[in-house]
């Protein structure tokens, strides 16, 4: 059965700036709709984008809310990469060529979760 998503991120604005900014992405018609629960390992994790009949287009990912361990996400292992929050969902838009990314940790976390659209 096809998976369609639709992402959508939602800033609202208080205080001396009030307001609300919705933007969306491109919808996916062929989501693979699918969550992981990783155990991230001290170090390097290579991040296999899934396959099979879907097209990814996002990974949202979302570090365990008691996360105080660094995360790094990288594009291939010797990148410097960039430091996301230690708790703060991520989510990066992939390109069809992409086939992996790496997240880089300062020691093992558990219960972290990548949702692919």
């Amino acid at each position: 059965m096809a998976v369609a998503a639709a992402r959508t991120e939602t800033i609202t604005y208080s205080g001396d700036v009030v307001g609300t900014e919705v933007i969306s992405a491109a919808s996916n018609a062929a989501s693979p709709g699918s969550i992981e629960i990783k155990t991230l390992d001290s170090g390097l994790n290579t991040i296999t984008v899934p396959t099979g009949g879907s097209t990814v287009v996002a990974c949202t990912i979302v570090p365990p809310a008691a996360n105080s361990t660094s995360i790094t996400l990288k594009g291939v292992t010797g990148d410097t990469g960039v430091r996301i929050h230690n708790t703060d969902p991520t989510t990066i838009a992939i390109h069809s060529s992409v086939t992996s990314f790496v997240l880089t940790t300062g020691a093992s976390i558990t219960g972290a979760r990548l949702y692919w659209s």
